[in-house]
């Protein structure tokens, strides 16, 4: 009885009040879903890891910083164009079947990503990365959905997503690290390693599911691929705009992440890229777990509260930014770097709570919406940086950051009856 309280208790954030005492009684399939959480994993360090060894990248490629932040936004783009159109495609896949394909996908990509010599094959491959991404992203949240009891459902998508915070707050500044003393294209062969090892994991021990077998794939679209039920749910209230605050809030912290190693080379400090961003995914595991305990209560103060630290440090990084060297400046950008972190690190939970909660019944559609819009924005981080950084320098980045959340925030505070309400 008491492990059924628990399980139960209003502050879980996967508590649910239709749940039967059998099914919160099962137990949730964890090697299952911690192969899932490491195929995130993969997915969200492939994406980041160029933005720590960005200017190893640039060097041994004979391509400016600029020009090599585009890698980022070619495997966005990618994963933007490909989303829904590839994931309705295969809505009648195995589930399995279609897992294992995108970590195959993942394995070629990083090898040729770490063996090649011309920056062309390198952004090629970015890209199929990105196709990859695209299809793994559509699949492994609702795989996990279906893998778990319902009552437990929701819990077991946080566990399968703590491979993005974990990405940020060892995958990143390790592969920095391996980056400086190795040379940066071994961090992308060990990614094929890891990418090799995780198909063996879901091989061996991740039950398998079908793919849709109704009229509509997996992300509310009619099997032929027609988006009409993804058009149809922006007109529900309260999608719009939460899709609005996810292009703009991931297009502001693209800018920042993916030029940070050049931002921190202006401040003096680009030897310490690699404990800055652990200070950044250390943070980040904080406001994950902050979140997870309080979303069902408190999503939009967590969300009007993400917006406002990822603003705080943004704002301390552009007046550090400003007069580099001063006494004391390393620890203000560590200090910044922690804020950051702890207002982007739930943004991911809170964005996509959001709009599977705002979108109802088309609540597929609208998350098939939110995943291209992310890349969308990723890519758009990609180009805005590269453009900001040639005109203005690496000074811009902060500002720009700032100037963009102020339509987020304003969009949040008005969206209290749908999107982000204040009653739930």
């Amino acid at each position: 009885m008491r492990t059924r309280t628990r399980t139960l208790s209003p502050e879980s954030p996967v508590a649910s009040s239709r749940s039967t005492p059998q099914e919160t009684e099962r137990k949730l399939p964890l090697l299952a879903l911690l192969a899932l959480a490491t195929a995130v994993f993969i997915t969200s360090l492939t994406e980041t890891l160029p933005a720590g060894v960005l200017p190893a990248m640039s060097a041994d490629l004979g391509v400016s910083e600029s020009a090599m932040g585009q890698s980022v936004t070619i495997y966005a783009i990618g994963t933007a164009l490909t989303a829904i159109p590839l994931t309705a495609a295969t809505a009648s896949w195995r589930r399995k079947r279609l897992l294992l394909t995108a970590m195959a996908a993942f394995a070629v990509a990083n090898t040729v990503t770490a063996l090649s010599a011309d920056y062309l094959l390198t952004m090629a491959a970015r890209f199929v990365a990105g196709v990859a991404a695209g299809l793994a992203w559509a699949l492994l949240a609702g795989y996990a959905r279906r893998l778990a009891p319902p009552g437990l459902q929701g819990r077991a998508i946080a566990v399968v997503m703590t491979g993005i915070p974990v990405a940020l707050s060892l995958g990143v500044p390790a592969g920095t690290f391996l980056g400086e003393v190795l040379g940066w294209w071994v961090t992308f062969l060990l990614m094929t390693g890891l990418a090799v090892g995780v198909i063996a994991w879901i091989a061996a021990l991740v039950p398998d599911q079908p793919g849709a077998t109704g009229a509509t794939g997996a992300t509310g679209e009619h099997p032929g691929g027609g988006r009409a039920p993804v058009i149809r749910s922006l007109a529900v209230p309260g999608v719009a705009p939460v899709l609005f605050v996810t292009l703009v809030f991931v297009l502001a912290h693209t800018v920042l992440y993916t030029y940070i190693a050049t931002l921190l080379d202006h401040l003096g400090m680009g030897d310490a890229t690699d404990l800055v961003l652990l200070v950044f995914g250390g943070a980040s595991l904080v406001s994950i777990w902050v979140v997870g305990a309080h979303i069902h209560r408190r999503a939009r103060a967590l969300m009007l509260a993400s917006a406002l630290l990822v603003a705080a440090g943004a704002a301390l990084l552009a007046v550090v930014s400003v007069a580099p060297g001063v006494s004391g400046s390393e620890a203000l950008v560590y200090g910044a770097v922690a804020l950051w972190g702890l207002g982007w690190g739930g943004a991911p939970t809170l964005l996509q709570t959001a709009a599977g909660e705002a979108g109802g019944e088309a609540a597929d559609a609208a998350q098939a919406m939110l995943v291209t819009l992310w890349n969308v924005a990723m890519a758009a981080g990609g180009v805005v940086g590269g453009v900001l950084l040639g005109l203005f320098g690496s000074t811009s980045f902060s500002w720009s950051v700032l100037v963009l959340l102020v339509p987020v925030l304003a969009v949040v505070i008005a969206a209290r009856t749908h999107g982000f309400p204040a009653r739930r």
